[in-house]
């Protein structure tokens, strides 16, 4: 058995990730899912972390899994856990000194989308369910939306601590229907910051654990067998 700890993405909670710990849980595994407290102003990178240790009770062997903006405290939490993994899902791979905004500008986020928007018409929607929730199923798409948390600026401002990312065996999970994190670009993530140059691949657009959960838990299963 093991156990994972789903790190959600900004301005999601654990909610979302409840059919992804069903799902878990149904293959034999533990898996949690906590909110974190992004909402605050104080809020550090280290702050946050804890919060996680702490909802487990401690230090153990897990796999972290991160979404998205997650992906920031992927690596953080997988040391004080003592982690046997770390598994990015669309996820955001941060560098020692970049901030939550920086880390688009570093990747070239603005081309990326533009491009995949040039072939496919709808990439780089202003409109949120164009954008992260196409292939939900809509009473999922909308009960997510009314489990939307606020996000303060904090750390999106605050530089990401000196901690080494590749210190965890890590995996790639890339949506390849993503209209917020185009596929190249994760895939250019992977390669560049993880060295993970045969990512994983879901038909998912950005938020899997609301479109496929079942899918993304046997892929997440998957990894831990690695």
């Amino acid at each position: 058995m093991t156990t994972f700890v789903l790190l959600h993405g900004s301005g999601d909670g654990g909610w979302h990730w409840r059919a992804v710990v069903r799902a878990l849980r149904g293959l034999g595994h533990a898996a949690v899912a906590p909110d974190l407290p992004t909402v605050r102003d104080d809020l550090t990178w280290e702050q946050c972390a804890d919060t996680v240790v702490d909802a487990l009770g401690g230090p153990r062997d897990a796999v972290v899994v991160g979404h998205s903006a997650g992906g920031f405290l992927v690596p953080l939490v997988a040391e004080r856990l003592s982690a046997v993994r770390a598994v990015y899902v669309a996820g955001m791979v941060p560098r020692a000194g970049e901030d939550g905004y920086g880390w688009f500008d570093a990747l070239g986020w603005s081309a990326a989308v533009a491009e995949q928007g040039r072939l496919d018409g709808v990439t780089g929607s202003a409109d949120p369910a164009v954008t992260f929730h196409h292939d939900v199923p809509g009473d999922v798409a909308e009960e997510a939306v009314r489990h939307e948390r606020p996000v303060g600026d904090a750390l999106a401002l605050r530089p990401w601590p000196e901690v080494e990312v590749l210190a965890v065996p890590s995996a790639y999970v890339v949506t390849t229907a993503d209209r917020f994190l185009p596929p190249p670009l994760q895939r250019r993530v992977a390669a560049a910051r993880l060295g993970v140059t045969a990512p994983l691949e879901i038909a998912s657009g950005h938020c899997p654990h609301l479109s496929r959960p079942e899918e993304l838990a046997g892929l997440l299963a998957a990894t831990s067998e690695q």
